[in-house]
């Protein structure tokens, strides 16, 4: 019994993001990224004509529903643009990062959108990896873009994935 609890993994499902969901949503991007957005502009965010996103939620844990991450996607005029997407250092490696975006592929391809397009950190070889596997193409970058926590600058690269 206690080699099942050590080889036990969290089953994670995900659901259309909710304006319920800004504060968890807000403290992962906090984490994660070196200037985090507050629950309001998530709430402004999702309110907004073509905005929608993802959440991941443990659907096999014990005590709460531990969550799993989130995608934003706005979708306007036949293109989709990933807002953001982050995924909690410890659930990494589980494949939630892929599932989020799969989830906004679909919803954009079924609200008619054509072309994705995404901005990425150069130096975030995780991220760029994923993408690269989901068929995004790097497109252009934008050097010096990003400030981070210790003031180092870095470049976005520009993705972008056909659709249909």
């Amino acid at each position: 019994m206690f080699d099942d609890y050590l080889s036990w993994k969290p089953f994670f499902e995900v659901v259309p993001m909710e304006i319920s969901d800004c504060v968890e949503v807000s403290e992962l991007h906090g984490a994660r990224f070196p200037r985090g957005w507050n629950d309001g502009e998530f709430q402004n965010l999702l309110l907004q004509k073509g905005v929608f996103g993802f959440v991941a939620r443990q659907t096999n844990a014990f005590f709460s529903k531990p969550f799993g991450g989130f995608v934003l996607v706005r979708e306007a005029a036949g293109e989709a643009e990933i807002l953001t997407i982050a995924v909690p250092e410890k659930f990494g490696r589980l494949g939630l990062g892929w599932r989020l975006m799969q989830a906004g592929l679909r919803e954009a391809t079924s609200r008619g959108a054509e072309t994705m397009f995404l901005e990425v950190e150069a130096e975030n070889k995780a991220a760029v990896t994923l993408y690269g596997r989901l068929g995004f193409k790097k497109v252009g970058e934008r050097p010096a873009y990003y400030t981070g926590a210790d003031g180092r600058r870095s470049s976005a690269l520009v993705m972008s994935r056909v659709l249909r």
